[in-house]
């Protein structure tokens, strides 16, 4: 029996269909379904898609069991990813420059917001003839933690202006309650912190705005370029063992950012839970407007991102090890690329 060159092409169709369709359904399964993502202060509207991708069931319609695991802090959340009880964080995009310098592996896969969402502030009790940058010089600069992201925007702030870290006293107060009782007490005559704290103060008068990382012109200005921050990171190693599972948690993600922005401040307070909101609707409503220029639209880390990031790290920390960092290895855009396609209007 003859066979035509029609039919070895449809027998060959035939054969790389089944070859190709058990890859394909291999290609959707997830190689690890639980996953324990850990974030220093889910509330803070800084972490606002992890929220809403957790509450509006986007990791569950991707197949993940996600587990939030909540700790005080950024430094925390890190801790407990290196130290193995937690898979993946929502933390602050410089961690990974600051792991990769201690040798250890680690990526962005997926940003949640597009600017820092720092203001400093000055006091209008203790600072109310304040005219300059200068001003500032010998007075008390609230930060969350000494060392903290705010210390470094703050500095950043400084040195713009002519002056040294050593020119102010830099205190740590935290990034709640304890944050606005020390500047409505007088305690420090300035603060860089984050919402809900800045609007909290701004809301009763409490204080004056002189820079701004809610907004992209005010991070330009200050960091020089765009200045990623808080994103979903994890090693290297997990990224390669679960590449569908790093996938899933990305499209969640970039939905999650998607929905935000099309939403209204009054959608978003409807949906989160009553705990955020902090007894104030509609401060949290005017933390929200605030930040939302800062929240990343698509979940993609603008290209010059980690470079402005390491230049930040290694004007901020001491003898930082700059020629150690490779910085096509702290974030990837791979799987948002994907996801965006997979949701283009989510």
């Amino acid at each position: 029996m003859s066979i035509s060159r029609r039919d070895l092409l449809k027998l060959a169709g035939v054969a790389g269909a089944a070859s190709v369709a058990p890859g394909m359904a291999q290609a959707q399964q997830l190689e690890k379904k639980d996953v324990v993502v850990a974030v220093g202060g889910q509330a803070l509207i800084y972490y606002l898609p992890l929220s809403i991708a957790d509450i509006k069931g986007y990791f569950k319609e991707e197949g993940l069991n996600v587990q939030i695991a909540d700790f005080a802090g950024g430094s925390k959340a890190l801790q407990a990813v290196v130290g193995g009880s937690a898979d993946v964080v929502s933390g602050a995009f410089e961690h990974t420059i600051t792991l990769q310098s201690k040798g250890q592996a680690y990526r962005t896969f997926a940003q949640q917001g597009r600017a820092p969402m720092i203001v400093l502030v000055v006091s209008n009790k203790t600072m109310a003839g304040y005219k300059t940058p200068a001003d500032l010089k010998g007075k008390k600069i609230g930060v969350t933690a000494p060392g903290s992201s705010t210390n470094m925007m703050a500095s950043f702030f400084l040195a713009q202006h002519g002056l040294k870290p050593t020119d102010v006293s830099f205190i740590g107060v935290g990034a709640g309650a304890g944050a606005i009782t020390a500047m409505r007490t007088g305690q420090i005559d300035a603060m860089a912190n984050l919402d809900p704290v800045i609007s909290t103060l701004i809301k009763e008068d409490a204080v004056k705005v002189i820079a701004d990382t809610r907004t992209l012109k005010d991070t330009m200005q200050i960091f020089g370029g765009n200045m990623p921050s808080g994103c979903l990171y994890t090693s290297q190693e997990f990224i390669d063992k679960n590449p569908n599972t790093t996938q899933a948690l990305a499209n969640a993600i970039v939905r999650a950012d998607k929905w935000i922005q099309a939403a209204s401040p009054d959608d978003i307070a409807k949906v989160v839970p009553q705990s955020y909101l902090l007894g104030d609707p509609d401060l949290y409503k005017l933390a929200l407007k605030g930040n939302k220029e800062a929240l990343s639209p698509d979940g993609s880390v603008a290209q010059d991102g980690p470079q402005t990031a390491l230049k930040a790290l290694a004007a901020f920390v001491p003898n930082f090890p700059t020629d150690k960092i490779d910085i096509t290895k702290i974030s990837t855009n791979d799987f948002v690329v994907k996801a965006n396609k997979k949701y283009p209007n989510a």
